[in-house]
């Protein structure tokens, strides 16, 4: 798709144009907008409609909903969401590796202070239940204390309006996104504090509030509630907030510097300030930095002044006079100060005009238009992850492709809870006029009670309901299963350990086999993270500017220090440098497929343990999988074992030693001397020999003591671990994430 520059609206017709947009994208995705509400609600139990429930009340049957739905999801998100995803960052034509390594670990940091695996979570349910779901990137000036952070969050997928016309899978092709939500003033204020008298002072635009939330029929009887479902009743209160993304095409000047090998990309205000930078031409090197530039000066001067010292000194041990002309140093000192604007016409420098696509945003309130801004981005930071791409912005669901099943199982439970009720209440046919009916119906119940009735009229008769067929309770269990195979899930993965195999291997077998039926959702999933990565990094380039240190929980549940755009000044040269720049390069994000899945530690345990017996990992690596808290006493306790173990060794080589030197001895004897000789010294070998076996105890009785610590240690550790429930805890919390 081709873009053009935007004209540069003012603020009342930036508002109108938005609100405009908004109702023709919210007219066109009206019939969506109404199956993915109708989804969600199925999701979350309300699964009948208010003339439905009506009607079976009215026929004393219970609308009983048996939620299928809801487990499914929730396995599907435990399982795709068990582990934080790993990104490896790659650097572009000769960029440094070591940063690309910290970029890594940037991603990470991100991830962590976005409170990652809820956001993640809630996407994923989005995912399945409506079809689409959304990851917001964006950059908080207010995080770390003013500095700002890059972060993310999850976006409700009905407050997102999508140009109708795209087709891209990540809206790439699309001419704008737009948010829109209703906030309180006071919400808008906390939000924008920078404008809150704007926002004091904003009207509404719109008079339908709830346009973009479509009314299904379905009974809203619940606990659970939308944001529809809540009372607005003082509409002066509410404001619509948009949040609008445009792509344009913008003039940029690539700027290439021979003298640093540095790349730059431009727009006109940055570069007529860039074009004025001072800079300084010493002997034919360009300095760029001014404090290096003095520095560099000042050692030249001293160099010189201290040349024609020692020259005078010559010349009046030659016995010249001393006001006789110097000579002139073999390398004299060259210093040009210019700005860059010369350097580009020297071609020092090379400026090359072109155009890139950039994304821009801005926020409306009401009918206040607050700020709009340009982002150092060509993708746009609302990234969609959808289930199944029709070309639309509107994609089918998962959900929507079983509520046929979950409404027949619904259905058919509450026939059978309809029959055993009648069933246990008998019904009787009672001929007309032969008992007191209030007589009869004082008694029915009553044991022993016997009730008089005229023959002639007819006696009365019980009667039996018929029996339901048993299809219609093996039907309910086959439309179960339909259920879990269109949602690629089956009992065991849903945590029901009967439909386990009875042996380990085959229990793990299974599970990696049936993981295979939803690599397909993973791939969409996978998809979408690397795209947030990508959006992320130039957001990181153009916000971190300054020295920062961050730190990243590792796997193994260390801690990993990291610093970025530290100012390095050289102690004999003065040259500044900045240690991990990462303002400038360009990156690649390589996204680990299959690292947000949950990983067996059984089997990774015993995968490590054969490594390491093998020699291809050492035992640190294998302690790391155990998980045990205090590995370093671990560590230390092992190193002690070795030692006695070195020790015990030593010993049994000397008494082997001292054998090989009796029996030696003992052939060479052939006098009564040498024979005494050798008895001294089998004395002398026993008295040796006694002591290293008491040694030898002493070291295998520690040895014993040692070894049992650490077998208790891990097992203690695998205790724990098995003790856990598999979905584990909702991660660390925000507040040991936001270091």
């Amino acid at each position: 798709m081709a873009y053009t520059a935007k004209k540069k609206l003012s603020g009342k017709a930036l508002v109108d144009e938005t609100l405009d947009l908004w109702q023709k994208y919210g007219s066109k995705r009206d019939n969506w907008a109404k199956h993915a509400k109708e989804d969600k609600e199925f999701r979350l139990g309300r699964q009948w409609t208010q003339e439905q429930e009506d009607i079976l009340t009215a026929r004393g049957q219970a609308p009983i909903v048996v939620n299928r739905v809801h487990p499914a999801v929730e396995a599907a998100k435990s399982m795709m969401s068990a582990n934080r995803p790993s990104f490896r960052v790659a650097p572009r034509e000769d960029s440094d590796n070591k940063v690309a390594q910290v970029m890594s670990s940037l991603l990470a940091y991100m991830y962590d202070i976005s409170d990652g695996r809820t956001v993640v979570r809630q996407m994923i349910d989005d995912y399945y239940v409506m079809g689409l779901g959304y990851i917001h990137v964006y950059q908080d000036p207010m995080m770390d204390m003013g500095k700002g952070e890059v972060c993310f969050h999850d976006v409700d997928p009905l407050d997102v309006y999508v140009d109708p016309n795209s087709r891209d899978k990540f809206f790439n092709d699309a001419e704008n996104i737009i948010i829109s939500r209703l906030f309180t003033r006071d919400q808008a204020a906390q939000l924008y504090p920078m404008y809150e008298k704007a926002i004091r002072n904003a009207d509404n635009n719109t008079a339908d509030f709830d346009h973009d939330r479509p009314e299904t029929g379905r009974s809203n009887d619940f606990a659970t509630h939308f944001p529809e479902d809540i009372d607005r009743t003082n509409n002066t209160e509410y404001l619509r907030g948009y949040e609008r993304y445009y792509k344009t095409v913008v003039d940029r000047f690539r700027i290439y510097e021979t003298f640093s090998k540095k790349e730059l990309l431009l727009n006109e205000e940055e570069f007529e300030g860039y074009l004025a930078s001072p800079a300084w031409i010493i002997n034919g090197q360009v300095i760029s930095d001014e404090q290096k530039a003095k520095e560099l000066m000042s050692q030249m001067e001293q160099q010189r002044a201290q040349y024609e010292a020692e020259m005078k000194m010559q010349m009046m041990d030659m016995g010249l006079e001393e006001n006789a002309e110097v000579p002139m140093m073999p390398q004299p000192m060259e210093v040009e100060q210019l700005n860059y604007a010369e350097l580009v016409e020297r071609k020092i420098i090379q400026v090359v005009t072109t155009q890139v696509k950039r994304v821009h945003m801005c926020v409306i309130i009401g009918d206040k238009h607050l700020y709009s801004r340009e982002l150092p981005i060509e993708d746009y930071p609302i990234i969609p992850f959808m289930s199944l791409h029709t070309r639309t912005p509107y994609p089918q669901s998962d959900v929507r492709m079983i509520k046929g099943l979950q409404e027949y199982i619904n259905k058919m439970r509450s026939l059978i809870v309809a029959h055993a009720t009648t069933s246990t209440n008998t019904k009787i046919l009672v001929p007309e006029g032969s008992v007191d009916m209030n007589e009869f119906e004082q008694k029915w119940a009553q044991p022993g009670v016997a009730i008089p009735y005229d023959p002639t009229d007819g006696a009365p008769m019980p009667v039996q309901p018929s029996p339901l067929p048993n299809e219609l309770y093996s039907g309910e269990q086959v439309a179960k299963q339909d259920i879990d195979h269109q949602l690629g899930l089956y009992e065991m993965m849903m945590g029901n350990s009967q439909a386990a195999p009875q042996t380990y291997k085959a229990t793990i077998s299974l599970d990696e086999f049936g993981q295979r039926k939803i690599k397909s959702k993973l791939a969409d999933i996978e998809a979408g993270l690397t795209k947030v990565a990508e959006v992320a990094l130039p957001l990181m380039q153009q916000l971190y500017t300054q020295e920062k240190v961050f730190r990243v929980i590792q796997p193994n549940n260390s801690l990993s220090e990291f610093v970025i755009n530290k100012r390095l000044i050289d102690d004999k040269t003065g040259e500044i440098s900045v240690f991990n720049d990462i303002t400038i390069g360009k990156y690649d994000v390589i996204y680990l497929s299959g690292s947000t899945l949950p990983s067996n530690r059984y089997a990774e345990l015993e995968f490590y343990m054969d490594a390491y017996q093998k020699g291809l990992v050492d035992r640190v690596e294998v302690l790391k999988k155990t998980e045990v808290f205090d590995m370093e006493g671990v560590l230390q306790r092992t190193d002690e074992v070795g030692q006695l173990q070195a020790q015990l060794q030593q010993a049994t080589e000397e008494i082997k030693k001292l054998k090989g030197d009796i029996q030696t001895r003992d052939r060479e004897s052939v006098n009564l001397r040498k024979r005494v000789e050798v008895e001294k010294f089998k004395n002398e070998l026993d008295q040796v020999s006694n002591k290293a076996k008491a040694a030898g105890n002493v070291y295998e009785k520690r040895l014993d003591d040692n070894l049992a610590v650490i077998k208790r240690d891990i097992a203690d550790s695998i205790k724990k671990e098995t003790s856990t429930p598999s979905g584990g805890s909702k991660g660390k919390s925000k507040e040991s994430k936001k270091k």
